[in-house]
């Protein structure tokens, strides 16, 4: 058995990246010290906005109007698979109790935060599917207050396709902000407000390293770099689908990884033939993207076995991860590092970022060993609950009175000895955390 690199990436995506955390410090300390001003401020100062920050009903109202109903009808397409797959997340989530002992009832609740932020971001592309993403699963958790941001475009606002996905998941407040700036007016509740309790979405990498810094003051989806892909590919495949498939989420960006991992020499060989010519066919931006991250970032990796890709695409943990290869329920048995799997060559990942269903922000970077994307249980906390009669509590007390003492810790200990005392008066208990020597 071996594994060989056909393509070797000559950078990492933690390489193409330019340090910001500087950067980002600095605008966020403004802007917790500046409030309101300090953001707008920012929103001139970045993105030439010098309109309204809280995007006005009657803004959202005539967005409406300027969006085809062609379009109109594929957003609610998008939002209805999304809302549905969502609603079976939440179903699977439940509240439950058990009796431990005799006496001793214990529970678990599903309690959605009360406050949401949801990056949509709006540069280079308009990502109207992370609107959908981000705002309807806050939306089926539960989550009382959803707000909303996403770069304005100088002179338009948020662009009017976004706008009207934001409206129709049920975001509560929009603000025209991008960047640092929308994220850091969530999450100090500027603008009237309440301040976030997780911040979720993509974004560049300014974005994701406010939400790294502030990580802790509010909680967030997941630390995310830029987006990766890997497709797993047996004799099998064809091998312009699997082209086009690397090439279209190299779009994403000149640092956005892609990787065929492939048990066929000839595909492979095919296929690193035909991306470049593929590249040449896209829009000039878009192009540009896909052709400096297959040069600098994408690999090309030969194995002999299926066991042999199996292992190098859970040692990737892709964020991405796409088999076109026979025996598909083995694939999905046997595989266990990724953000979101795709199984097939009916099911390319652009149907999972756009419409299908389950959910397109998901962990980046290899941090799929660790995490799965988000779901409506990013927005829910699992919390505990526990009621003794006082039967029950006698057990209690004493273990606790003794497992206190061991670790020498006395004040927690006296807490049990005194309810023994009040509730069982006149009984002696040996609270020695230590048998007696005779």
């Amino acid at each position: 058995m071996a594994i060989s690199y056909l393509k070797k990436a000559t950078q990492t995506a933690e390489a193409g990246q330019t340090d910001v955390r500087a950067a980002v410090e600095r605008m966020l300390a403004e802007i917790e010290a500046g409030g309101d001003d300090a953001v707008r401020r920012f929103a001139r100062e970045l993105d030439k906005w010098e309109g309204e920050i809280v995007v006005s009903p009657a803004t959202i109202r005539a967005a409406a109007t300027r969006v085809p109903d062609k379009l109109k009808a594929d957003i609610r397409f998008a939002h209805d698979n999304i809302r549905r797959f969502a609603e079976a997340q939440r179903a699977t989530i439940t509240d439950c109790e058990i009796e431990i002992l005799p006496g001793l009832t214990a529970g678990q609740r599903q309690i959605a935060v009360s406050a949401a932020g949801c990056y949509v971001p709006g540069g280079r592309y308009s990502h109207i599917a992370s609107a959908i993403m981000t705002i309807t699963t806050a939306k089926v958790a539960g989550v009382p207050s959803i707000a909303a941001c996403s770069p304005p475009r100088s002179g338009e606002g948020i662009p009017a396709a976004i706008l009207y996905a934001m409206d129709l998941c049920g975001a509560d407040t929009i603000l025209n902000l991008g960047g640092v700036q929308g994220v850091a007016a969530m999450a100090n509740g500027l603008f009237g407000l309440p301040k976030a309790d997780i911040l979720v979405g993509p974004g560049n990498q300014y974005v994701a390293e406010a939400k790294r810094i502030l990580y802790g003051q509010v909680g967030i989806d997941m630390f995310a770099g830029p987006t990766d892909s890997l497709v797993i590919a047996d004799a099998t495949a064809d091998p312009e689908l699997v082209a086009w498939d690397l090439v279209g989420q190299a779009e994403h960006g000149y640092n956005s990884p892609v990787w065929l991992v492939t048990s066929d020499r000839a595909l492979a060989d095919r296929v690193m033939e035909l991306v470049p010519g593929l590249i040449d066919e896209l829009p000039a931006l878009n192009a540009e993207n896909a052709r400096a991250a297959w040069a600098d970032f994408a690999e090309v990796i030969h194995c002999d076995t299926a066991e042999e890709m199996a292992r190098v695409a859970d040692r990737y943990a892709p964020e991405h991860l796409h088999v076109q290869a026979t025996d598909l329920d083995w694939w999905l048995r046997r595989l266990r590092a990724y953000g979101s799997l795709f199984l097939g060559e009916e099911t390319t990942v652009a149907f999972g970022d756009k419409c299908s269903g389950p959910n397109h922000v998901l962990p980046t970077s290899g941090a799929g060993r660790y995490t799965g994307g988000l779901s409506v249980h990013k927005f829910m906390k699992t919390v505990t609950w526990q009621r003794a009669t006082r039967d029950a509590s006698r057990q209690l007390a004493i273990a606790t009175a003794r497992i206190s003492r061991l670790e020498g810790m006395e004040g927690h200990a006296r807490t049990a000895d005194v309810r023994l005392a009040k509730f069982f008066p006149g009984e002696v208990f040996d609270l020695s955390p230590t048998d007696d020597v005779a």
